[in-house]
């Protein structure tokens, strides 16, 4: 093999390299921002340093194996389904239980199941939504403009939104601003599920 094939085969590798940890990193920040996580925080849970995710995110440096796997379980994802998010995956994309991420509330008795795709994230996010009786999920503001759709499938759950509360059954749906503190509360003696649509409106508009 020729100097210069071995260095054509060089660039070709790095330039994979790089398309991959471009790749991953725009997973990371996806992902990230579905949790809705600060660098700060996501540095704290996974105990990769702050400055070190944010050049994964901006991709100007190559993560270790270590590295991106202390990252893939702070985010909840098996690391053979982070590593290969791609921009090109096919239209039908199957994820399996284990791929699919779930965040809890603070009281441990709402459940909220990310099925919506990670790369609407920032303008479009949809949960399944489970709370137990007594079930109480507290959330702060999003961006200013965002509404929230709340479809009561089965059960009973009340919004607080300001000042403002109201109650829906299942069948019935409840809309509101969500760039406010806003609490879903499960006051039933019966479990409640729900579907539940964010629109980040001020990501879109600007």
């Amino acid at each position: 093999m020729s100097g210069r094939t071995r260095s054509l085969d060089r660039n070709g590798m790095e330039a994979g390299a790089q398309a991959i940890t471009g790749q991953l990193g725009r997973t990371i920040q996806r992902l990230r921002k579905a949790y809705n996580l600060s660098l700060s925080e996501l540095s704290e849970q996974s105990g990769v340093a702050k400055s070190i995710i944010s050049q994964i995110e901006r991709n100007e440096t190559n993560p270790t194996l270590a590295t991106v796997w202390r990252l893939s379980q702070a985010l909840d994802m098996s690391i053979d389904r982070f590593m290969s998010a791609t921009d090109d995956e096919p239209f039908v994309e199957h994820l399996t239980r284990a791929d699919t991420p779930i965040l809890l509330s603070e009281d441990g008795k709402c459940r909220l199941t990310i099925t919506g795709w990670i790369k609407t994230v920032e303008w479009l996010q949809w949960f399944d939504f489970l709370a137990e009786p007594g079930g109480e999920l507290i959330s702060d503001g999003h961006q200013r403009g965002s509404v929230e759709c709340l479809s009561v499938l089965s059960g009973e759950l009340q919004v607080e939104c300001g000042d403002v509360t109201e109650t829906a059954r299942a069948g019935e749906t409840l809309r509101y601003r969500c760039d406010r503190r806003h609490v879903i509360r499960n006051l039933g003696s019966t479990p409640a599920h729900a579907t539940m649509v964010c629109l980040l409106k001020a990501a879109v508009l600007d």
